[in-house]
Formats: structure tokens, C-alpha cells, sequence
């Protein structure tokens, strides 16, 4: 015995005729059906709850995980949103009915993305919002605008970051990959975490990368380097500088967890995976070069 179960799939709404019957819209393909599209996805009455590892694999895409879900009501925000991961996170909340506010360096770029999304759904809730995490003035910024939305904070996810950039000081007069990649975020987390505990139950995502594992950020006693995170010109080097920076990402994850956990607030950092073909290399192109011989065995974001 099976049944239907879930939200509708995203683009798809539920209307009555003229009759008192129920149909269906496909607003993505621009048509009707008296079938309710959630028979292609019935589930067994008394299911066998399957393991992660069988509901999730490489092939997945995250319009598939999300498949069912409803998250009407719940507001997110997105860092780096206008492009690669980001973007791809931002569209299937929104297309699966979350608030969502792509939070970007370049405000043109995240109007961009925006239509993007609408153009899938046009009643998707979705918004740019400009956030420079090179800047702490402009991440302070960004929490005010964001609070005098007030509205709540269910999912906040740290996903922006540069890699593989020229050594340079932010207008903080700290390096750049740092700031933007770590210390941007920690800030921003911050400032909105009064929100988040109002919001709960809340939770933080930090996209970190398994890249944290090659360095380290101690010094010979085994107490914290400070000059590490922040290195002089002289003493840095752009992927040493990238590592750090997610190393430092999972640390404040885990701490963040644990403080705000018994509050309702979980943390939880992630590693995208290895086999991704972003954007993320376009700051020299000997990364670009090696990212485009690579790309035939990673797995792109875009529908084929």
C-alpha cells in the first residue's frame, strides 16, 4: 500500500475549477493536469527509513534532496550567493518556498542571480542584499539592514569565499583570504546571533573544505600563531592562505555549536566535495588552468 506524500514539486501549484475540482499547475512547463504530479513519488505506509548513504550519493542534485520539502515560512541567508554552490543552494530553497537573501560583494551580480531564480518561479521569495566581507563596516552594514527587515533567522549559510588570491590587505589592514573566507564571517555571526536565538530552532552552515587538514596554524610550543592567519607579504602563500582559513572555519563551527546548541542554534561545517566544478579558481590562472583539465571528471552544477 502506498500513499502520496510531501509538497508539491517545485513550480507546481494546486487550484479548483469552476466545478469544485482539483487541478494542477506546472508553471515551469506552462500546463495543467488533473494528475497529481506527488503519484510519481508515493511512499510505502510503514517505510523502511533508508540510510543516508542510500537516499544521497554523488549523482544527487540538491533540487532531488530537497524533493517534498516545504519550507514556507522560513527565512535564510546566503553568502556569495550569486554564483556556483552558493547560487545552487539559494535556488532550491527558494523554489521550495523559503525567504531567501542572496548576500553579495557585487550588488549588480546578486540582482542578476535574483532574476534567475524568479525566472524559474516567479513567485519565488528571493532578494540580493550587498555584503562585502572584505569590509567589516560593510558586514556591519548588512546586520542592520537584515535587522530592520525584522524579520527571523532559521538558516544562515557561510558559504563565500576567495581562493587562490594575490596577497593583500583588506581596508581592516588584515589579509585578504582571511578576512573574507573566516573573519567576515565570524563577524557577521555574531551580529546576527541574537536573531538567530530568537529564530530558533536556527542553524549555521559553514562550507569549509577538507583542504583544512594540510596546514596547520600553531607555532613549535603548540600555542596559536596569530601571524599565521594574517601573514605579511613575505610570508604568504595563496593555497597555505586558503587551508588556514578553513581550518579556522570548522574550529568556530564547532565552538559556535557548542555554545549556542543548548539555545536551540546548531552549527555544523561541511566540505562540498572535491569533484565540484565551481568558480572559485578565476583569481590566477594556473588554478583556472588545472580546474579546466580537471572538469570532464568533476560534476558540474548545471542540468545537462
Amino acid at each position: 500500500r502506498k500513499r502520496v506524500a510531501g509538497g508539491l514539486p517545485y513550480g507546481w501549484e494546486q487550484e479548483t475549477d469552476e466545478n469544485g475540482q482539483v487541478y494542477f499547475v506546472d508553471h515551469i512547463n506552462k500546463r495543467t493536469t488533473y494528475l497529481d504530479p506527488r503519484l510519481a513519488f508515493t511512499v510505502e505506509d510503514n517505510p523502511v527509513k533508508p540510510t543516508t548513504r542510500q537516499k544521497y550519493d554523488g549523482n544527487s542534485t540538491a533540487m532531488e534532496i530537497l524533493q517534498g520539502r516545504d519550507l514556507s515560512g522560513k527565512v535564510v541567508v546566503i553568502t556569495g550567493a550569486n554564483s556556483g554552490i552558493g547560487f545552487e543552494t539559494a535556488k532550491s530553497l527558494a523554489l521550495h518556498g523559503a525567504y531567501v537573501i542572496l548576500a553579495c560583494r557585487n550588488t549588480s551580480r546578486g540582482n542578476d542571480a535574483v532574476q534567475r531564480i524568479l525566472g524559474e518561479w516567479h513567485k519565488a521569495k528571493v532578494e540580493a542584499m550587498t555584503l562585502d566581507l572584505a569590509s567589516l563596516q560593510s558586514v556591519q552594514h548588512f546586520a542592520e539592514a537584515f535587522k530592520s527587515k525584522n524579520v527571523p533567522l532559521h538558516i544562515l549559510i557561510c558559504n563565500a569565499a576567495v581562493f587562490g588570491a594575490p596577497w593583500g590587505l583588506t581596508e581592516d589592514g588584515l589579509e585578504a583570504t582571511f578576512q573574507v573566507n573566516h573573519l567576515g564571517h565570524f563577524y557577521l555571526v555574531q551580529l546576527l546571533e541574537d536573531v538567530l536565538r530568537r529564530s530558533s530552532p536556527a542553524r549555521v552552515v559553514v562550507v569549509s573544505s577538507e583542504s583544512h587538514r594540510f596546514t596547520e596554524i600553531k607555532d613549535s610550543s603548540g600555542k596559536l600563531d596569530f601571524s599565521l592567519l594574517s601573514p605579511s607579504k613575505k610570508e604568504y602563500w595563496a593555497m597555505l592562505a586558503y587551508n588556514r582559513s578553513k581550518l579556522c572555519n570548522i574550529l568556530f563551527s564547532n565552538e559556535l555549536n557548542r555554545r549556542l546548541s543548548p539555545h536551540g542554534v546548531t552549527s555544523n561545517s561541511v566540505h562540498p566535495g572535491n569533484m565540484i566544478y565551481s568558480s572559485i579558481h578565476r583569481n590566477w590562472w594556473v588554478y583556472t588552468l588545472l580546474f579546466t583539465l580537471a572538469r570532464p571528471f568533476t560534476k558540474s552544477m548545471v542540468s545537462e
